[in-house]
């Protein structure tokens, strides 16, 4: 199960998962051109951005790997995460 959570590094989730790069452009996110995507996770990130809700973000992120169908259409919600079954 795949797994993209506030606690996830930033250039860990794009290398698995570069369609998500486009999520990031669509908030505003500069978090792929900036040095800090090596060490920051995905929650520090949109953290730096007070207009950023991180979950929001990870809403989104989800959306879009369910809407590319890299993944099953089965999302957990819990209070930190969002756990998507890949297919």
């Amino acid at each position: 199960m795949a797994q993209i959570t506030k606690d996830t590094g930033i250039i860990e989730a794009v290398q698995k998962y570069p369609q998500i790069i486009e999520i990031f452009q669509q908030y505003g996110l500069g978090c792929i051109g900036c040095m800090a995507a090596h060490f920051e996770t995905i929650g520090q990130g949109a953290g730096a951005h007070a207009s950023t809700s991180t979950p929001s973000l990870l809403t989104s992120m989800t959306a879009s790997l369910l809407a590319e169908n890299k993944v099953e259409k089965s999302v957990v919600l819990t209070d930190n995460a969002f756990l998507v079954a890949r297919g």
